[in-house]
């Protein structure tokens, strides 16, 4: 990287977030010398940028927790995801920081350079968010998200209060995986310490969080799965009580180009037919999930779910008589 003070700054980006970086690390990932990086490490010092810096095996460079800091430098792409983001916050998607974000985001659009805030506008204004929706999802917490995000990317252990579907409050000690949002929902995929199992929190029912200081290994979902589809795959199959069976009449090749994870797994019969396997924790929510599928089908259990089925067909079949006659 040829441009000193772009190097600088992608530099600086890097030592934000919060882990170590090796010398060796710092100059592969900006095409430089160790030493390049040493001279660019007291160039920030200079700048009154705290990098620390930690010798041996296991040392390296990182900016220092906690101390006053010069103002925070982006580059552009960064500055455009902020203000978006800030946008999309301000619009309520995390609940107690919508106050906040505005007067935020109203900092940072008065330092934006004329290019960047034409940008932002233009996608803001093509972008029009869903307004909060009654009786929709419960918002999450945002000081819970915060502290489960810094818990992800330092692999420490945290202790909460999890309050499942029945009402049921336990202890949990886990090691947070990653954060998913699925369908205005916040997930906490996390390994449960003491099930010795993968586990999908949601994190409006965690109360209480609080980081042990205790470091896990690193760990990898079964199978190579990544977070988000772990995530829908447990929702859809591995959670809720109620289960049920849907005979599909198409092949499951046909079928997985349409069904997914969240809507369950498929499991193949013939060549003309397969099984859609789905749970959750309502009938109602069931008989939700299952009209959106693309395709003919027949239940076969729970018998109760088809109540609901037919419930939702005759408010469509009321909805459409009038334009019918």
């Amino acid at each position: 990287m040829r441009d000193p003070s772009g190097r600088l700054l992608r530099l600086l980006s890097l030592l934000q977030t919060p882990r170590e970086w090796s010398g060796t690390e710092l100059a592969a990932r900006l095409g430089v010398t160790a030493r390049t990086i040493r001279r660019d490490v007291d160039r920030l010092r200079e700048l009154g940028y705290p990098v620390r810096a930690t010798h041996g095996s296991t040392g390296g460079y990182r900016l220092t927790a906690g101390t006053a800091m010069p103002p925070l430098l982006l580059d552009d792409d960064e500055a455009t995801a902020i203000a978006i983001g800030l946008r999309t916050a301000a619009a309520g998607a995390v609940t107690g920081i919508e106050d906040t974000s505005l007067r935020a985001l109203a900092k940072l659009e008065q330092v934006l350079p004329h290019r960047l805030r034409h940008r932002v506008a233009a996608l803001t204004e093509a972008a029009v968010p869903l307004p909060p929706q009654d009786g929709g999802p419960p918002p999450a917490d945002p000081g819970v998200l915060a502290l489960l995000a810094a818990a992800c990317v330092t692999r420490e252990k945290v202790r909460f209060a999890y309050t499942a579907a029945d009402g049921r409050e336990t202890r949990r000690l886990a090691q947070p995986h990653r954060l998913v949002t699925v369908a205005r929902r916040w997930y906490l995929v996390a390994h449960d310490e003491d099930r010795a199992d993968w586990r999908t929190f949601r994190a409006d029912r965690i109360t209480e969080p609080h980081r042990t200081g205790a470091r896990g290994p690193g760990r990898e979902l079964p199978g190579g799965a990544d977070a988000a589809a772990w995530a829908m795959d447990s929702l859809a199959g591995g959670s809720g009580a109620i289960r049920a069976r849907l005979l599909l009449h198409v092949p499951v090749e046909e079928a997985v180009e349409h069904v997914t994870a969240w809507q369950g797994a498929l499991e193949p019969v013939d060549g003309r037919s397969c099984l859609l396997h789905t749970h959750s924790e309502s009938l109602r929510f069931l008989a939700h999930r299952i009209i959106l599928l693309p395709m003919d089908y027949t239940l076969l259990d729970p018998p109760e779910l088809a109540g609901h089925l037919a419930a939702i067909a005759d408010r469509a079949t009321r909805a459409i008589r009038a334009i019918r006659h």
